[in-house]
């Protein structure tokens, strides 16, 4: 045979032996140059630009499944109750925490108030009307950004009653929440008492909240609904709607209740909270015009939840 035989023969003989060494391994020869050798079992992807192609569109695929799955487990850890809080957690720590922001409530508020009742000096001149407001503002400011995420920060069962009438809190979560601010509104009062000791409780009553001489049981009634009513909308407005920004939220609440403490306080006291008014007077022993200060923060406090819930609350955001 002549050298250029010899030459087709040995390039039929690679040919054979590749074809039988792919058959061996369950593959099918491709003499293409640019397809590299599989290992046995993989599976073909194609080749040059075609297989960057598959390889880009699977990292798609996968970073499109990764942030889906993320957005699906930032729903889940959302809480539903105010501030990030969520009403399915156990009872006893929201219960908890409610009654310590309570007690920080009415003890950062009222001790600030007899203060200015005895007016006693602090770093020179004595309290006035306004480090009262200031103060229960302040207070309530700081006790939403501490435990909001974890009980909601009611502190008042006018939003505890209504966040329920309006179907945004458990009913079963209502006596706990309560019960748990009214120990925390007498442990308030308590340690009031025990800052300014004696003259605190007989001559300034704890700060306790009566209608101002000369105003009736009714006038006093009817402003404790429009105080409350007040602060109760600001927190259904900045604590219940996706669309508000939640930084501000305990700011505006905040302000909220020293604006409602400014208007009232010369006529009611301005409780704005069933249990701010009570805890005092139970402490001090004198529970005159109790039902006003009960009933009427309530029924403002429904009415506003109310009023946003079935109004705002379902308006879209203008496009």
């Amino acid at each position: 045979m002549d050298s250029e035989g010899n030459r087709r023969e040995e390039l039929r003989r690679a040919e054979a032996s590749r074809l039988a060494t792919d058959g061996e391994n369950g593959e099918r020869y491709d003499p293409s140059p640019d397809v590299r050798r599989r290992a046995p079992g993989e599976a073909r992807t194609g080749s040059g630009a075609a297989g960057a192609g598959g390889d880009r569109t699977t990292r798609e695929e996968m970073r499109r499944a990764a942030k889906e799955a993320l957005i699906e487990r930032e729903e889940e850890l959302k809480g539903d109750g105010l501030y990030g809080s969520s009403t399915s957690d156990p009872i006893f720590g929201a219960a908890l925490a409610e009654l310590v922001g309570t007690f920080i409530l009415v003890f950062g508020g009222t001790a600030v108030a007899v203060g200015a009742i005895l007016n006693l000096p602090t770093a020179g001149a004595a309290y006035d009307s306004l480090a009262i407001a200031l103060a229960f503002g302040l207070a309530l400011a700081a006790v939403v950004a501490a435990v909001g995420h974890v009980s909601g920060a009611h502190v008042n069962p006018a939003v505890t009653l209504g966040m329920a009438a309006t179907g945004k809190f458990p009913w079963k979560s209502v006596p706990f929440y309560i019960g748990a601010q009214l120990v925390g509104a007498v442990l308030g009062a308590l340690g009031t008492w025990l800052a300014f000791g004696g003259p605190g409780r007989v001559e300034a009553k704890l700060a306790a909240t009566y209608p101002a001489q000369g105003v009736g049981d009714l006038q006093a009634f009817l402003l404790e609904i429009l105080i409350t009513f007040i602060l109760v909308f600001v927190v259904m407005a900045v604590a219940t709607d996706d669309r508000a920004p939640a930084p501000i939220a305990p700011i505006a609440v905040g302000f909220a209740l020293a604006v409602g403490v400014f208007i009232a306080g010369p006529v009611t006291g301005g409780a704005v909270n069933p249990v701010r008014a009570l805890g005092p007077m139970l402490v001090a022993g004198d529970l005159t015009s109790a039902w006003l200060y009960i009933l009427g923060p309530i029924i403002g406090g429904v009415l506003a939840a109310f009023l946003y819930d079935r109004t705002m609350a379902q308006a879209e955001t203008p496009s």
